[in-house]
């Protein structure tokens, strides 16, 4: 590992956060940023969404600490830091879905690495949920498992759905893949859209926070994804439907304003989830983690009291 940049002053980390690169067992490069401490009871593998960066849970990492975890996050292949994989920089893409775990079994060789406390437990936030449950039948090594709006189905309205198939099945044939989704927009979304009516959050306070984060640092930002991205999601989050849950704890977490992910579809997987619970969060967004402060900590309070029962 060698050391990476860390964008302290616009995250609002807490001191000692440190930026390492990693490079995946296929030669992509990626980027993990720890948030360690004294005296702490375990690691928590913060798995981001699409388009985020590990910088944007430095508030949350703070949080943690002072629940008793560290917090390890990554910069996915494709987005934040880590090496992006088109010509177009803001075009969120990945070959395979599955290349997304390699990046997890780097990441878990780092936080060994870089002696982050254990056990580890795992938060995986929409995109990195559906990583997460993947990484979970594979074996992923943690006590415990949160997620925040966890990306187990994209919505998608009903007459949608056909050509979103249709687009998807069609991207390799038709040589069409790199193209943006239908919908979306090159421009990251916080600075595309305006506070009001917004799919992230309600609360106005962290909406700026991730706009200035954004506007201090763009390179860290992405934008909409590529149509072989939208294929190979719905793809692995199918596959992943029809499969039991793992053994392991887990609790999920929803806000009731949810509009990006499949809500169905977590609520299928949590009912038939033997050692998981269902936590929904009344007026949320699908950000949880980035509404009001009274929000978030009552969310790391369950979280983790659930980590430590």
């Amino acid at each position: 590992m060698e050391e990476a940049p860390y964008f302290e002053d616009v995250a609002d980390a807490p001191r000692g956060g440190r930026a390492c690169w990693l490079t995946a067992d296929d030669g992509v490069r990626i980027r993990v940023v720890f948030w360690g401490g004294e005296g702490l009871k375990g690691t928590l593998l913060l798995f981001p969404g699409r388009t985020e960066y590990a910088e944007k849970y430095g508030r949350t990492a703070a949080e943690l600490a002072a629940r008793g975890l560290a917090t390890l996050a990554v910069d996915w292949r494709g987005q934040g830091l880590a090496d992006r994989l088109q010509d177009d920089e803001m075009l969120g893409h990945v070959r395979r879905f599955s290349d997304y775990q390699r990046d997890v079994r780097a990441m878990v060789e780092a936080a060994k690495a870089l002696g982050a406390p254990e056990p580890y437990y795992l938060l995986g936030h929409s995109m990195g949920g559906c990583i997460g449950l993947r990484a979970l039948h594979e074996g992923l090594d943690v006590k415990a498992a949160a997620f925040s709006a966890p990306m187990w189905g994209i919505y998608l309205a009903p007459a949608m759905r056909p050509t979103a198939w249709a687009l998807s099945n069609a991207t390799s044939k038709l040589g069409i893949g790199g193209r943006l989704a239908p919908g979306t927009k090159r421009e990251t979304y916080v600075l595309a859209e305006l506070f009001d009516d917004n799919m992230l959050t309600t609360d106005r306070d962290m909406w700026d926070y991730m706009v200035r984060q954004a506007e201090a640092h763009p390179e860290l930002t992405l934008g909409g994804p590529s149509l072989h991205w939208l294929a190979e999601a719905l793809r692995e989050t199918r596959k992943l439907h029809i499969m039991p849950s793992p053994p392991h704890r887990a609790i999920c977490f929803l806000g009731t304003r949810e509009r990006i992910v499949d809500v169905p579809r977590i609520e299928t997987r949590m009912r038939r989830w033997d050692n998981g619970v269902l936590s929904m969060q009344e007026g949320a967004e699908h950000e949880v983690l980035m509404e009001s402060a009274a929000m978030r900590a009552a969310i790391l309070d369950e979280m983790t009291g659930f980590f430590f029962k």
